[in-house]
């Protein structure tokens, strides 16, 4: 055999890759028949018989009896059939053993590779199955390397990778370091499982949860919803199915012992565990803790709320950078608006004015369609009139003079606004005017005083130089006087030496 001690090879593989023998032998025959059919011809019926006990493998060409041959790896004659088989007839299949020697050096090569290439893709698949039901759970590694940023970590069996993405802000790690991450996806690819990693991801959270809290892990404690702001902040809702069980004291733990765990390991970010809520309402004033909410208005059809707080509370309410309201609208799936109390009195009173200006609205039909969705005369113009109708329980033509009239009052208004409009257009035109002409006249001002100025330093020069002249005559004359007593000194110092010699 052009493998020797087959049972041997994949007793070992199957321990040492973890892959099933079943998947190794299958994955030998077919790497058998591929060379038996290189050798024989394409159209071959082969069968490979392996004894898991022993190991042998023996191989099996089946040809039909025919009359006349027409395909010679796939047929033979009644004459040649009775070689093997002294009773057979036409139309019979017989199996012939094929001595696997007979393969020849270049089909047992082209076998061994094929045996390899399919017990890499077997432990390939095997790496992939493994890891594809360890999808959305937590895993630990070892950081292996680093590639433009990403963390490639050992599984052991294979490699991960924490893209910089899915990585959390400040952390640094070094080769060797165990980490701790959430398998986001696998991906089945040609060189094998890719398998994403994250330490970002809300299930992150939600799967420290169960490895810290028992009854998370237990079902009693469900864990409803999560968000993050990875490393900064977070917010976990969660139920009890058991009404003796407090859902949230159950996840923060005896002096928090169990949350702090959790806050540890993602690096100080701050948890906030709240009460879920089947009230939407109440689940909403629970997830902007710790704010006090003073009101809640519900808009059902757009999922959207507005949630008014005390003054003092705005700023805890909204959350540095908006990340309290941010992560409250996660959890929730809500949109939300968080307005003061001061802001929203002063909204209902410009609301409350507004549809007051329609005939025969007073205070309290104002407050009325305030309450049903209604708070400007652009909402009341809008408006179809069975909803109005609906609301107010008024005749239907009462509410079309109502539409009408405020679209009156709408284009009065918006012609007001736009006379208002021109003429402070025409006012701040006339005031660029005025600036333009102000700044011309400035530029003109500095044009002369430059022009003075420069005037005035030409003559500067021009009088510098004329003194400079003037000290340089002065100082030539004085060089020429020097010169003139010199040489007179010199003559009569001459006279005198004539004089002494006579």
């Amino acid at each position: 055999m052009f493998i020797t001690d087959i049972k041997r090879v994949i007793d070992q593989v199957s321990r040492e890759k973890g892959i099933e023998p079943e998947v190794l032998i299958n994955t030998l025959k077919e790497a058998i028949i591929s060379a038996a059919r290189k050798k024989i011809g394409p159209r071959a019926d082969i069968e490979v018989h392996y004894d898991d006990k022993t190991g042998d493998v023996e191989v099996f060409h089946f040809k039909e009896v025919v009359e006349e041959v027409e395909y010679h790896d796939s047929e033979l004659t009644l004459e040649d059939g009775y070689e093997y088989d002294p009773e057979c007839e036409i139309g019979d299949s017989l199996g012939i053993k094929i001595d696997t020697e007979e393969f020849g050096r270049i089909a047992a090569q082209s076998a061994k590779q094929v045996i390899i290439q399919k017990m890499r893709e077997a432990e390939r698949n095997a790496v992939y199955e493994n890891f594809f039901h360890k999808k959305g759970k937590i895993i630990n590694g070892i950081v292996q390397r680093f590639d433009r940023g990403s963390i490639i970590v050992n599984l052991g069996q294979t490699e991960a990778i924490l893209r910089p993405r899915d990585q959390m802000p400040k952390e640094n790690y070094k080769r060797g370091d165990r980490i701790r991450a959430y398998v986001m996806d696998v991906l089945e690819e040609s060189k094998g499982a890719q398998i994403i990693l994250s330490r970002t991801h809300p299930e992150f959270l939600v799967e420290l949860f169960k490895t810290e809290v028992p009854e998370v892990s237990e079902g009693i404690v469900t864990l409803r919803a999560a968000a993050r702001v990875p490393g900064l902040r977070a917010k976990v809702a969660v139920s009890s199915i058991d009404s003796d069980v407090d859902p949230v004291g159950a996840c923060v733990g005896m002096k928090g012992n169990r949350v702090q765990s959790i806050v540890q390991e993602l690096r100080g970010e701050k948890i906030d565990i709240v009460q879920w809520s089947p009230d939407i309402a109440r689940f909403v004033c629970n997830a902007l803790s710790p704010a006090e909410i003073a009101r809640v208005i519900i808009d059902e059809d757009n999922r959207s709320m507005e949630v008014i707080v005390s003054d003092e509370y705005l700023s805890i309410a909204i959350g540095k950078g908006g990340q309290n309201v941010s992560l409250a609208c996660e959890i929730t799936g809500w949109h939300l608006e968080v307005t003061s109390e001061e802001d929203y009195s002063r909204e209902l009173k410009e609301g409350y004015d507004s549809l007051m200006k329609l005939t025969g609205v007073g205070l309290s039909q104002a407050e009325t369609l305030f309450k049903g969705g209604y708070s400007s005369l652009v909402d009341i113009f809008e408006a179809e009139v069975e909803d109005i109708v609906s609301i107010l329980d008024l005749e239907e033509s009462k509410i079309k003079e109502m539409i009408e009239e405020a679209k009156n009052i709408l284009e009065k208004e918006s012609k007001q606004e736009d006379k208002e409009s021109t003429a402070e257009e025409a006012e701040e035109a006339e005031e660029a005017e005025e600036a333009e002409e102000a700044e011309e006249a400035e530029e003109a001002e500095e044009a002369e005083e430059a022009e003075e100025a420069e005037e005035a330093e030409e003559a500067e020069e021009a009088e510098e130089a004329e003194e400079a002249e003037e000290a340089e005559e002065a100082e030539e004359a004085e060089e020429a006087e020097e010169a003139e007593e010199a040489e007179e000194a010199e003559d009569q110092e001459d006279q005198e030496e004539r004089s002494e010699d006579s």
